[in-house]
């Protein structure tokens, strides 16, 4: 719609965690520095923000990111019993047919860990939305998989990826064992206004579109009414960058964004 408008060859403030839009602020750029680390390492990585700061689109770098000696396992539905969670696990690991009893179901699990070290590929299983999962069970057989390990290195990477709440709830003395098992972690705060700016070119860029866009008002609108929460402000972009279309607004200033803005009920 706006695309040919404004000179864009894509739509450059979609909602999908598409990670050739990814903006590498300072901690983006830090998150995703130390995703790689604990994965090479074969370490237990924690990764929490608010809701739309990033966390999805940086694990897909961090998938991008990786060579062929690492297998990606991706769980984004972790609203699972602890038997549930094993045989998922299972069947993402490649166990064609996970056995019922749980003691066989780990003995396959260990049994293809150990066939993925003897290839030379590392597990890196990614659980998204993690302070979905039910309760402290499913938890603990997670802490259980960092056992699956030689004398000299892990079988696997895990990367937990959640929610703020999530590293709440991972401070009660019940999860003691698993927080003495991560062995790095890092919380993705909100973009400030400079960074809301470089975020704001950067994704033009990547569309197509080196010219100033939205001007500096602008930019300050959508800083304060989306409080630097990326998803937030691809929400007020688009619908400023379609505003500014059916005004054939040539730049996007602070009128058009107010005017987003109020359409969207985010003055509140």
């Amino acid at each position: 719609m706006y695309e040919e408008f404004y000179g864009l060859k894509a739509k450059c403030f979609s909602k999908t965690p598409d990670p050739a839009f990814l903006y590498h602020s300072k901690g983006h750029a830090e998150a995703l520095a130390r995703l790689l680390y604990a994965v090479e390492e074969r370490e237990l990585v924690l990764l929490t923000g608010d809701i739309g700061s990033g966390k999805t689109t940086l694990s897909r770098a961090l998938l991008d990111s990786l060579d062929e000696s690492f297998r990606p396992v991706l769980i984004i539905n972790p609203r699972l019993s602890p038997a549930q969670f094993l045989r998922h696990l299972a069947l993402k690991l490649g166990v064609s047919k996970p056995r019922h009893y749980k003691s066989d179901l780990l003995e396959q699990i260990n049994d293809r860990l150990y066939a993925s070290y003897e290839e030379g590929i590392c597990p890196v299983v990614i659980i998204d939305e993690a302070q979905l999962i039910p309760g402290k069970d499913t938890f603990e057989e997670i802490r259980l998989l960092t056992n699956y390990q030689l004398d000299d290195a892990n079988l696997m990477s895990l990367v937990l990826i959640g929610q703020t709440e999530l590293r709440a709830r991972l401070k009660r003395p019940a999860y003691e064992a698993l927080r003495q098992r991560i062995g790095m972690a890092f919380h993705l705060g909100p973009l400030g206004l400079d960074e809301t700016g470089e975020y704001l070119r950067h994704r033009l860029r990547v569309a197509g579109r080196d010219d100033v866009l939205f001007e500096p008002d602008a930019v300050e609108a959508i800083q304060r009414h989306s409080r630097g929460v990326p998803r937030l402000i691809n929400t007020i972009a688009t619908g400023a960058l379609l505003t500014g279309l059916g005004k054939e607004a040539r730049s996007i200033g602070a009128g058009i964004v107010e005017d987003v803005v109020t359409d969207l009920d985010l003055n509140g």
